[in-house]
């Protein structure tokens, strides 16, 4: 498929030849979903914690005979039927990370690739480089260009002035093409690739 190329400053720049086993496949939700679960659940800390009855300071003690007193009966006063006691069955702290196949994240991504090419959210600029790296500047560059929510990827190192300059746009988000990612492909408005970026991701999946 062919895209148009345009500048920061909104001209033409000519036209690029995108790779159709990269960016025109069917989309597939499936995988898309399986791809941002297992991101969301890798980034989880999974430090949540609470006590259980062995982790209460509390005396194990019988609280009262066992017959006699017509009352329920009790052991220690530790477990969860009172008020301080331990929870049970309470979050512990672990991994929520699964396993995903490699060969799974790397068609989840030429598929989340692929639905930005379909629904009309790509766009290609020339490169992600300022003469004068403000961020007014970039900003004024951003709303002639439509880009109010968007995740630009520029090729293996990202320009310093760029992207200091873009760090204070809101909804705006900056990665190198190694960073590249289903999540952030999908949780942004408009996917903006440099040229050399989109040359990484074609020789990247090759």
């Amino acid at each position: 498929m062919e895209i148009k190329v345009t500048s920061l400053d909104g001209k033409a720049a000519g036209s690029l030849q995108l790779s159709d086993e990269i960016f025109g496949l069917q989309p597939r939700p499936d995988l898309i979903q399986r791809c941002v679960r297992w991101q969301l659940a890798k980034r989880r800390a999974g430090t949540h914690k609470v006590k259980g009855r062995a982790e209460i300071w509390r005396t194990g003690k019988k609280m009262y005979a066992q017959k006699g007193t017509g009352q329920a009966r009790h052991g220690s006063a530790r477990v969860n039927l009172f008020r301080g006691g331990g929870r049970s069955f309470g979050p512990v702290v672990r991994s929520h990370e699964h396993g995903l196949p490699k060969k799974v994240r790397a068609l989840a991504l030429r598929h989340a690739l692929s639905s930005k090419a379909k629904d009309g959210g790509l766009i290609v600029i020339e490169s992600a480089t300022l003469k004068d790296p403000k961020t007014k500047a970039l900003a004024a560059h951003f709303e002639k260009l439509g880009f109010n929510n968007a995740l630009i990827i520029d090729g293996a190192e990202v320009d310093i002035g760029f992207r200091n300059a873009a760090r204070n746009i809101p909804n705006i988000d900056v990665l190198p093409v190694q960073g590249i990612n289903v999540y952030d492909i999908l949780r942004r408005g408009k996917l903006v690739l440099t040229k050399a970026a989109v040359d990484a991701l074609e020789a990247r999946f090759k």
